[in-house]
C-alpha cells in the first residue's frame, strides 16, 4: 500500500488478527475501510482482493482459504496446512508490499482461490 493511512489502517488490522484472530471485533468492516483506501490507490488487484477477503469472512466466519502451495522436486503442487488466523496474516502482509512483483503473483493466487471458494 502506498499511501500512509492505508499503511496504518493495515497495520492496526494486522495487530487485531494477531490480538484476536478471524473474529476480531469490526474486522469485516476495518477491511471495507481498508478497501476504500485501496480504491483511491487505484490498485484494482488490491481492491478486488480486499472485497473477496471480507466477503469470504463474512460467508464463512474463517479464513480456509487455499492459495498456499509447495511444489515437490517433480513439479507437482501440495497445499499448505495453514490455521485461518496465519493464512489471513499471511495475506494482509503481502498487502503491504503489494507492489513487489512475487507478491503480487501470491495476491493473484489469493484472488483465484477467494472466487473459487465464492462463485
Amino acid at each position: 500500500m502506498k499511501i500512509a493511512a492505508a499503511n496504518k489502517k493495515l497495520d492496526a488490522i494486522i495487530e487485531k488478527v494477531e490480538k484476536k484472530g478471524v473474529e476480531a471485533d469490526k474486522l469485516i468492516d476495518d477491511l471495507k475501510e481498508l478497501r476504500e483506501l485501496a480504491l483511491k490507490e487505484q490498485d484494482p488487484l488490491v481492491t478486488k482482493v480486499l472485497r473477496l477477503t471480507y466477503e469470504f469472512l463474512g460467508e464463512n466466519n474463517a479464513f480456509d482459504v487455499q492459495a498456499q502451495y509447495e511444489e515437490d522436486e517433480e513439479g507437482n503442487e501440495y497445499p499448505i496446512e495453514i490455521e485461518d488466523n496465519e493464512n489471513l496474516l499471511y495475506l494482509l502482509n503481502l498487502l503491504k508490499n503489494a507492489d513487489h512483483k512475487i507478491n503480487r503473483e501470491e495476491i493473484k493466487d489469493y484472488r483465484t482461490a477467494l472466487k473459487m471458494e465464492l462463485y
